[in-house]
C-alpha cells in the first residue's frame, strides 16, 4: 500500500538548518563527516524526515473526507493497515498493524481513507497508546458511529535492538468506543475476525 502524499512543509522549510545539525550529529559520535558514503546523509536523512514526519502536515479528522449516508448498521472491518511510526523516547522507529472496527449509524466512509487516518497519526512523534486512543476518538467524532474499536500491534525497536533487547516481543493495544463497551458479543465477533 502506498503510503500518504502528505510532506512535512516544516521539514521543507527549514531543509538547511536540519542538515547542519544532522551534519554535527554525525561529527559528534565519531563520525568523519567528510567520508564519502556520508557526504549526502545530511541530505537523505531530511527528505526521509519530511515523510516520516508528514503527520505533522495533516490534520487526522479531514483525511476522512466526504462520509456517504449508507444505511448499514453492522459491524464494518478494516484490518492490517501496515503503519510505521517514531517512537517519541528514543526516535526509533516501531511499525506494526491496525485493526479498526466499527458499528455504522448511517455514516460510512470510503474504505481507503482509513488508511489514510493511520498514516496521518502515526507519521509524527509517537507511542503505540496515543495512536490507538487517537484513531479511535476521530473515528467516533467524524463518523459518530454506534461504536469503534481499534486494535494495534507494533514491534518497537527500540525494546528489541537497544536497553532489554527483546527481539520479536509484540505490544498491542486497544481501544474501546460506544456500544462495543457494553455489546460483549460485537467486541467478541471483532475480535475473532481480526485473527
Amino acid at each position: 500500500m502506498a503510503s500518504i502524499e502528505y510532506k512535512n512543509e516544516r521539514v521543507a522549510e527549514n531543509r538547511a538548518e536540519i542538515e547542519k545539525h544532522v551534519r554535527e550529529i554525525l561529527r559528534l559520535i565519531g563520525e568523519d563527516v567528510d567520508r564519502e558514503g556520508l557526504l549526502d546523509t545530511p541530505a537523505r536523512v531530511t527528505r526521509m524526515y519530511e515523510e516520516i514526519f508528514a503527520g505533522y502536515s495533516a490534520n487526522p479528522r479531514d483525511v476522512l473526507g466526504v462520509t456517504f449516508d449508507e444505511q448499514h448498521e453492522e459491524l464494518v472491518i478494516i484490518k492490517d493497515i501496515v503503519y510505521y511510526s517514531q517512537c517519541e523516547h528514543h526516535m526509533a522507529p516501531f511499525f506494526g498493524k491496525v485493526h479498526v472496527g466499527y458499528l455504522p449509524s448511517g455514516k460510512v466512509a470510503g474504505l481507503s481513507k482509513f488508511a489514510r487516518l493511520v498514516d496521518v497519526v502515526t507519521r509524527k512523534l509517537q507511542v503505540q497508546e496515543r495512536i490507538t486512543s487517537e484513531i479511535a476518538d476521530i473515528l467516533q467524532d467524524v463518523l459518530q458511529p454506534h461504536g469503534v474499536m481499534v486494535v494495534v500491534e507494533g514491534e518497537h525497536l527500540c525494546m528489541c535492538s537497544r536497553g532489554v533487547k527483546k527481539y520479536g516481543s509484540k505490544t498491542v493495544t486497544s481501544a474501546v468506543r460506544g456500544t462495543f463497551r457494553s455489546d460483549h458479543r460485537s467486541r467478541a465477533e471483532f475480535l475473532s475476525l481480526i485473527k
